[in-house]
C-alpha cells in the first residue's frame, strides 16, 4: 500500500481576509475545525499542515503542536515548492492538496476523490476539471512523481502561486482525471462553502452554530439542506458565488473558460 500524505497548505497572511484560519468556530480556530473534517476522511493517510516560513506563522506551528498536528514551513509565496517539500519530508508517494479554506469540506467527497484515484493508472485526480461539487469540497490527488515533474518544470508565477496548474493545464504529460458529484448537479458556481471574504466567514461559523451541536459529523446533504430551508443562510455570502482565482488568470489559463469564473 503506497503511503497517502493530505497536505493543508495555511497561512495566516491572507490579503483579503488576514488571519481567517485563525477565526473562532465554536471555540476552536476554523483550521482546527477543518483539519476535524479532513481527519474524518477514511483514506486520507497522514495529514500534514505546511505554513509557511514566516515569523507570524510561528502561531501556526504552535496551533499545529497544541493539537498534535504535523507542521511543516516552507516558502510563503512558491506553494509548489512548499507542497512538494512538505510530502517529501515525509516520505510521500501519494499526495493530496486540499487548501485551508475549505472548513466545510465533506469527509465523504475525499475519499470519493481517493478512491477513484488509488483504484486507476492516473498521475492526477481532482473534482475540479470541470467543478460540480459546492465550491469548497476541493480535493486533488496526485502521484509523489507527478508532483515532482511540475516542482521541476512550472516556471510560470501562477504555476507556482497555485501548486497544480502545470499539472491539469498539461494533459499531455500527465494522465488526468476527475471526479463529478453522483446527483449530476453542478452547485460549483451556485453554492460557496469556501472562505475569502467576511461575508464567507459569517456563513461558514453559522452552519456550524446550526449543524455541529446536533451532528458532528455534518456532511454535504445536510448543508445543502439547511441552505435550501434557509434562504437567509444561503444569501449571506451569495453575493461571491462562483469567484474564484481563476479570474484573475483567464488570458494564462488554457483550460479554464470564463464561464468557469466571476468578477466582482
Amino acid at each position: 500500500m503506497k503511503k497517502v500524505v493530505t497536505v493543508v497548505q495555511a497561512r495566516t497572511g491572507s490579503s483579503r481576509l488576514p488571519n481567517k484560519i485563525m477565526m473562532d468556530i465554536l471555540g476552536k480556530p476554523l483550521l482546527i475545525r477543518m483539519a476535524e473534517r479532513v481527519l474524518a476522511s477514511l483514506k486520507k493517510g497522514l495529514v500534514i499542515v505546511a505554513t509557511t516560513t514566516d515569523n507570524q506563522d510561528d502561531i501556526v506551528e504552535k496551533l499545529c503542536k497544541d493539537y498534535r498536528l504535523p507542521c511543516f514551513r516552507g516558502d510563503a509565496l512558491d506553494l509548489l515548492d512548499r507542497h512538494y517539500q512538505a510530502a517529501k519530508s515525509v516520505g510521500a508517494e501519494i499526495v493530496v492538496k486540499i487548501p485551508s479554506d475549505c472548513p466545510l469540506i465533506d469527509p465523504k467527497v475525499i475519499d470519493q476523490v481517493l478512491s477513484y484515484f488509488l483504484e486507476s493508472d492516473f498521475d492526477y485526480v481532482s473534482n475540479l476539471h470541470p467543478a460540480t461539487y459546492p465550491d469548497g469540497n476541493d480535493v486533488e490527488a496526485m502521484t509523489f512523481e507527478a508532483l515532482e515533474k511540475a516542482w521541476k518544470s512550472a516556471k510560470r508565477p501562477l504555476e507556482r502561486e497555485h501548486t497544480t496548474p502545470y499539472i491539469w493545464e498539461n494533459a499531455d504529460q500527465f494522465k488526468i482525471g476527475n471526479v463529478t458529484w453522483e446527483t449530476g448537479l453542478d452547485y460549483s458556481m451556485t453554492h460557496r462553502w469556501t472562505i475569502d471574504y467576511p461575508e464567507d466567514f459569517t456563513f461558514i461559523k453559522t452552519v456550524y452554530e446550526n449543524l455541529y451541536p446536533l451532528k458532528h459529523d455534518f456532511g454535504l446533504e445536510d448543508v445543502i439542506n439547511l441552505t435550501r430551508d434557509h434562504p437567509e443562510i444561503f444569501a449571506l455570502n451569495s453575493k461571491y458565488a462562483g469567484v474564484n482565482w481563476y479570474r484573475n488568470h483567464l488570458d494564462e489559463l488554457k483550460t479554464i473558460k470564463d464561464s468557469q469564473t466571476k468578477k466582482i
